[in-house]
């Protein structure tokens, strides 16, 4: 990695068939591999898969990534598995963004591959762009004051 060089890993997933029977991923996985600061890419069958994840943590290591890229389903149910995954490689889990390209491309578009295909293109290469401008984020804890509002306690004197 080069130091304050921003270096994004675009990782996009078959899904089984749910993407890989109608996006052309070995295509999309090229075509990240030409954008901006992207310095890998490459294609996973089940990316959310237990060992996946360890692999996917492995290879930021390794890449010296610090920007990722998922190109696969939907974040509702994904994203903070790859948020932990960030985590255990050792960087910020908000220098992540997640593109979906199952409900947007590949169901959408379930019987026109072209369009599916350069339709993920595209979300993938908005997705790294959004991940450039990427800002590290730091959780912490706020006390709260649960009496109700309109209690006489709940306002100091």
């Amino acid at each position: 990695m080069s130091p304050g060089r921003t270096e994004v890993g675009v990782y996009v997933c078959h899904c089984g068939a749910n993407i890989g029977r109608v996006v052309d991923v070995p295509s999309t996985v090229e075509y990240a591999k030409t954008l901006p600061n992207v310095v890998h890419a490459e294609e996973s069958l089940f990316i959310c898969s237990t060992e996946a994840a360890q692999q996917l943590a492995v290879s930021i290591k390794e890449k010296g990534l610090n920007r990722v890229v998922v190109a696969a389903c939907s974040p509702r149910t994904h994203e903070p598995l790859f948020r932990d995954t960030l985590r255990e490689a050792g960087i910020n889990q908000y220098f992540f963004d997640m593109a979906n390209i199952r409900e947007h491309c590949s169901w959408v578009h379930s019987k026109e591959s072209e369009k599916a295909t350069r339709k993920a293109k595209d979300i993938v290469r908005m997705s790294v762009a959004r991940a450039l401008h990427l800002a590290p984020l730091q959780e912490f804890d706020l006390p709260v004051n649960k009496r109700p509002w309109w209690s006489a306690a709940a306002w100091p004197a």
